[in-house]
């Protein structure tokens, strides 16, 4: 008898085939791509033996460069030479308020494009661009088609932001198995390390300073399941910004006001090398053009403390939001070219009492562990281990009075599905919005906007019988999908949000800070607006029955009903919960009178005509 070959689930149909799938650190100032061969996960490097891509990239009229061949245009062509790229991504131009040299086209409230000599580029596009480098690395390097790469991307990545870079892998050629979480890759990179038989869970924090962004996560290690229990972070802070914090100081030391393009790019290189050689020394000497500078240790964490601060602040939050104290923490990973500067170390020592890990290249350790996780979404892992990821903001939609009603709070593991009934708010209503935000905060215009879309055809009832069931999806990239239905019809409509831009950097810091600072009041502000809605209903169902049952009022009692009803008209705007708490429980005792008399009547008429025989023969 003849011997099947039977395939599992993502795995090659092809007898003892090996399929290859890559794992790619995207990162602001260098990008690099890591597989797994042989069950182990090594970095892959280029002709010339180097790891690191440089995110760089120059458009000429003579051609393309990239990574190294593109650096020396940075001073002498800065205009098309792109530096930091994810910096623009899925961001708006009004969001972009940092020192750049470029020309940036587009609406305001778009994604800009960079004006270069090649035309405009989109950052999809220049993402795309190196992508598509370092699939060609892998390629030659392992001398196999690539199946398929998992990317990295900030935990603070909002929609737009992860959607720009799906765009561009897709652009670039590559099938997407997952866009995850630099912090969480690292986890995995450090965590298939440790000895997972261990019966007590283990707590990592992921302090991930990177040249763009920073990342705060705390995952759980538990019998071989990585949960993430909460994450924070900034999208506009990293190593970029320690090197602008040294040029304001080298700037007011040498008394310049200001510097053209080609200067700020020279004290910007002279920055970053000034910086990475306080590692290994107390004082260093910065050159730039003619000027010559020390710098010491001392004076450079002065210079960054603004920046590290924030950082602090950030770990600090996400402990409280995970619910773990300091003695909780088993490990603190270091992930990140910025991490290996004694002064962050430093800073990152003293706040959880514990010297950081960092035994694996912090510079690969995301590219690391990214190949781990493609590795086993191909089908070629073994481990078994299970990674849940979560979503970093609330996700919830707007009812009646302008109030959230959130249906996935934030830190919920993903991918994740939610569904809630809803119903209409008034007699024959035929349709609703759907408003999709996203926030901490109880009212719609303290959140932010993510996208609307209208369900229509919904079959004319009274107000509050129809049943609108709106369920939100959000996948393993951390993508959200929205869909209503109404049950009695069957009329369906659903939306994938995709705003044109990102958070800016004030708003990802608004939305969080606030929902604690105004936590108090936000409670408050909800029962009035509950209060103001549920009045409203009460007003417009007394008013309908006012139409029809009127005549059953004596002239005193109408009065009094009218006089209680405008009270409650005139007080329903006004901020004191108390006056409109009493003004509804006035209205209520001449309401529920006339409800009385109504019922009364109805009764009356159900019960003309009817013999004593009738309802004895009903028994």
């Amino acid at each position: 008898m003849a011997l099947l070959q039977i395939a599992e689930p993502g795995q090659s149909s092809t007898p003892h085939e090996h399929r290859i799938a890559i794992g790619i650190d995207l990162g602001t100032t260098h990008s690099l791509v890591a597989t797994v061969l042989s069950g182990k996960a090594r970095v892959l490097h280029d002709e010339q033996d180097r790891v690191l891509l440089p995110s760089i990239v120059h458009y000429s009229s003579r051609g393309t460069e990239y990574g190294d061949a593109a650096k020396p245009f940075i001073t002498t062509d800065p205009k098309n030479t792109i530096v930091s790229v994810k910096r623009f991504m899925g961001r708006s131009r009004t969001d972009i308020k940092f020192q750049h040299p470029y020309t940036l086209v587009g609406d305001d409230h778009q994604m800009p494009a960079f004006e270069t000599a090649q035309g405009r580029k989109t950052p999809v596009e220049i993402s795309a661009d190196l992508l598509k480098q370092l699939k060609e690395r892998a390629e030659n390097s392992l001398k196999n088609p690539v199946n398929g790469a998992v990317i990295t991307v900030p935990a603070y990545f909002d929609e737009a932001q992860r959607q720009a870079t799906r765009d561009a892998a897709q652009l670039a050629g590559l099938n997407v198995l997952r866009l995850l979480n630099e912090p969480t890759a690292a986890a995995v990179a450090y965590g298939l390390d440790q000895d997972t038989s261990l019966a007590s869970d283990r707590n990592y924090v992921i302090y991930d300073l990177g040249g763009g962004t920073f990342d705060v996560s705390i995952l759980r290690l538990s019998q071989g399941v990585f949960e993430v229990l909460a994450t924070g972070g900034h999208t506009a802070l990293g190593g970029d910004d320690l090197d602008r914090l040294i040029v304001k100081w080298a700037k007011k030391q040498l008394k310049l006001k200001t510097l053209d393009d080609a200067e700020y790019a020279h004290f910007m290189i002279s920055a970053r090398k000034a910086k990475e050689a306080l590692s290994d020394h107390e004082t260093v000497e910065l050159k730039v053009l003619n000027h010559h500078l020390s710098l010491s240790r001392a004076v450079f964490e002065e210079i960054i403390k603004v920046a590290l601060d924030k950082t602090i602040s950030i770990c600090k939050r996400v402990l409280r939001d995970a619910k773990l104290q300091l003695d909780d923490i088993q490990n603190v990973v270091l992930v990140g070219g910025s991490t290996r500067s004694y002064a962050v170390q430093q800073a990152v020592q003293e706040v959880f009492n514990q010297l950081p890990l960092c035994t694996i290249n912090p510079d690969e350790v995301v590219a690391i562990g990214a190949s781990i996780t493609a590795n086993q979404l191909i089908g070629n892992g073994q481990d078994g281990s299970l990674l849940l990821d979560v979503t970093p903001l609330s996700l919830g939609l707007e009812t009646m009075g302008g109030l959230v009603e959130r249906l996935i709070s934030r830190n919920t593991a993903i991918p994740v599905a939610r569904r809630q009934e809803f119903t209409t708010y008034q007699d024959g209503q035929s349709a609703m919005l759907i408003h999709v935000v996203q926030g901490e905060r109880d009212l719609v215009e303290h959140c932010r906007s993510l996208g609307r879309f209208v369900l229509k055809g919904i079959p004319p009832m009274t107000a509050g019988q129809a049943r609108i069931e709106v369920t939100f999806q959000v996948d393993a990239d951390g993508l959200l999908s929205v869909a209503a239905r109404e049950t009695t019809s069957g009329v369906h409509a659903q939306i994938d949000i995709k705003p044109s831009y990102g958070l800016s950097d004030d708003d990802t810091q608004r939305l969080l800070l606030e929902g604690y600072q105004f936590a108090e009041e936000d409670k408050n502000l909800r029962h009035l607006q509950e209060t103001r809605v549920e009045a409203s209903r009460e007003l417009e169902a007394l008013n309908q029955a006012l139409k029809a049952d009127a005549a059953l009022l004596s002239t005193t009692q109408f009065e009094a009903l009218n006089q209680a009803k405008s009270r409650l008209e005139q007080i329903l705007e006004q901020a004191d919960i108390a006056s409109l708490e009493v003004a509804i429980e006035q209205l209520k005792i001449h309401s529920d009178a006339f409800a009385a008399l109504r019922m009364n009547q109805h009764i009356d008429h159900a019960l003309k005509g009817t013999k004593l025989d009738d309802w004895s023969n009903s028994n």
